[in-house]
């Protein structure tokens, strides 16, 4: 500004002051203009660039809507649209430029694998134009959802899990907050080549580790004996630790585990065997008999199973059913394998599942799933050399 603008607007000012205090009416200075003021914001806006955000909906409790405002455990999943959830959430529009898409509205556990299978297909395509994908679920088999994500998913940006233990229409619900910070973790980038992770109650966990403990409580999802990868404390993304896989270079990071390579008819039918007390033979037998191609034993302690259950193993793993062992205490790591099984290492027997599941949709050998247990199932971490 030159010395007579400077002059001139020092002058207006005390003019301007002078007439207000005799009472007479002040000339307005002019103002900007609507246009000029739209090109503003607009400028600051391209400083400015979001993150841009796609939230993937499958429903569950979180699109749940209540009885009323109390009822807490009296509600109707998965009935609440996405869109308008999202457009419900104050402040999104400083964290991230959020767009939705309605895969689904139901319960976690009424989604088939080959519906899961179309879903990590469609967090891929979305990721292709997107910083990060957001996909809400149920909490009942959240875990698996995740998991299955978390082998197939090709993108190594940010795909993050979450749902809420209260529905959306009840006073104290978790729903909001969950979805909110799912957003902002996901356009954070912080879990970028971290794979899926699963976000609830200011928590993100590994989708390879994390279970549910409870039926109802909002701190329901843990890492047994591990604990979480990190916290949210509003605008704080704090990550402690990272997920062996977050560790690979870029180019071993991907599993085998490519679903564009193999169609829905391939993918294998794997159940899960529970052991107890005196545990008869009749799960495995049955399972056989319906088409399993691979079981899953929950055993007890260290994985062990039944005299009448080992008997029957036995038997299948001659007819080329391949069988996993894992613990069914909740946590602790498993060592048993042989001919036909394969050790689970610390994998829950949920996990394990999926792992056999997309193991035998991609192989019939053994000794290429037992390499793939020990690599892309592997949980534990390995520094370079220094």
């Amino acid at each position: 500004m030159n010395t007579w603008k400077s002059h001139t607007l020092k002058w207006i000012l005390a003019a301007g002051l002078a007439f207000t205090a005799a009472g007479l009416p002040v000339i307005p200075l002019p103002r900007a203009s609507a246009a000029e003021s739209g090109a503003s914001a607009a400028n600051a806006q391209t400083a400015k660039t979001l993150p841009k955000v796609q939230v993937i909906a499958t429903g569950g409790t979180l699109a749940g809507k209540s009885v009323d405002e109390t009822s807490f455990t009296n509600y109707k999943a998965g009935t609440l649209l996405i869109e308008d959830m999202v457009r419900a959430l104050p402040n999104k529009d400083k964290i991230a430029e959020v767009t939705t898409h309605q895969f689904g509205n139901s319960g976690s556990s009424a989604y088939t694998i080959q519906q899961l299978y179309d879903l990590s297909l469609k967090v891929d395509e979305a990721l292709k134009n997107q910083d990060g994908v957001v996909v809400t679920s149920g909490t009942d088999t959240m875990e698996e959802i995740a998991y299955f994500l978390d082998l197939t998913v090709r993108s190594p940006k940010p795909v993050v899990v979450t749902g809420s233990m209260r529905p959306w229409t009840v006073i104290g619900s978790d729903a909001q907050a969950n979805l909110y910070n799912a957003i902002k973790l996901a356009a954070s980038g912080k879990t970028r080549y971290f794979g899926t992770v699963l976000m609830l109650n200011d928590e993100f966990h590994a989708a390879r580790e994390v279970t549910k403990t409870n039926s109802y409580r909002t701190d329901t999802f843990v890492t047994p004996q591990i604990g979480a990868l990190g916290y949210i404390d509003e605008n704080n993304i704090r990550v402690y630790r990272a997920p062996f896989r977050a560790l690979k270079a870029a180019k071993d990071w991907a599993t085998p585990f490519d679903l564009t390579k193999i169609t829905k008819n391939d993918l294998a039918k794997v159940e899960i065997a529970y052991s107890y007390q005196d545990a008869g033979p009749g799960a495995i037998s049955a399972f056989v008999a319906g088409g399993a191609k691979g079981i899953v034993t929950a055993g007890t302690g260290a994985g062990g199973i039944s005299k009448s259950m080992s008997e029957e193993r036995a038997k299948a793993i001659e007819q080329g059913v391949v069988f996993v062992t894992t613990t069914r205490t909740g946590s602790g790591s498993n060592y048993s394998e042989g001919k036909g099984i394969i050790a689970g290492d610390n994998l829950n027997t949920q996990h394990a599942r999926m792992m056999l599941l997309l193991g035998l949709s991609f192989t019939k050998d053994f000794a290429t799933l037992q390499n793939w247990f020990d690599t892309y199932g592997y949980g534990q971490i390995e520094l370079p050399a220094k």
